[in-house]
C-alpha cells in the first residue's frame, strides 16, 4: 500500500519566514499551486489504468492532457510510479504492441481507488482547475500573480492598520466590480 498523506507532505517550501507556501513550478506560469504531493501522483496514475490499460507514455500525455498542458510528468516518475503499483499488485504488467509494457489496474487496484473515491476526485479537480487555469492569457496570469504579490508583501510585513485593511479591501472590491463588467 503506498503512502498518502493528502495534501500536506511534500507541499511545505520554507521561505525564509516560517509559512507554508505552495509552488507549482513545473512548464507555464506558475502560480498554480503544487499539483501534486507525495503519493498522488501514483494515485492519479492508478486510476488512469482503472479507466483503460496504458503504457507509461500514454499516461505521461493523459496528465498532461488533464491540466491542459501546464504539467508533463517525467519518466522518471511515472515509471517508478508503475512499478511500485505493480509490486502492491495494484497493477498488472501485459506486453502490448511493439514491445511496450501495458499496465492494468488489478481487482486490488480497483478496490484501493474505490476505498479511496474522495482522495481521487479531489485530485481530478485540482487537475481539472490547473488546465483551466493554464488556459488562462498570459497578461491576466502575470497580472494575477503581481496582484498576489503585492498583497502577500502588504499582509506579510504585518502591522496593516485596520484603516490600511479596508482601503486594500475597497480597492480589490472596485477591481472585481470593475471586471465584471469587462465585455
Amino acid at each position: 500500500m503506498f503512502h498518502r498523506n493528502h495534501g500536506f507532505h511534500g507541499q511545505r517550501r520554507c521561505d525564509g519566514h516560517g509559512e507554508r507556501r505552495e509552488r507549482f513550478g513545473h512548464r507555464r506560469g506558475g502560480g498554480l499551486g503544487r499539483l501534486f504531493a507525495h503519493g498522488d501522483l501514483h494515485l492519479v496514475v492508478l486510476h488512469l489504468i482503472a479507466e483503460a490499460p496504458r503504457h507509461g507514455y500514454d499516461l505521461i500525455k493523459a496528465v498532461s492532457d488533464r491540466v491542459g498542458g501546464a504539467y508533463s510528468p517525467s519518466p522518471g516518475t511515472v515509471y517508478p510510479a508503475l512499478a511500485m503499483l505493480e509490486e502492491q499488485g495494484y497493477a498488472a504488467l501485459s506486453p502490448g504492441e511493439g514491445g511496450r509494457k501495458i499496465y492494468a489496474a488489478t481487482d486490488d487496484g480497483h478496490a484501493y481507488l474505490a476505498a479511496h473515491r474522495d482522495a481521487v476526485e479531489a485530485l481530478l479537480t485540482r487537475m481539472s482547475e490547473a488546465g483551466r487555469r493554464a488556459a488562462e492569457p498570459a497578461a491576466i496570469q502575470r497580472a494575477s500573480q503581481n496582484l498576489r504579490f503585492a498583497l502577500d508583501l502588504r499582509l506579510r510585513d504585518g502591522g496593516l492598520s485596520e484603516a490600511a485593511a479596508r482601503e486594500i479591501a475597497a480597492i480589490l472590491d472596485r477591481a472585481a466590480v470593475e471586471i465584471e463588467g469587462v465585455k
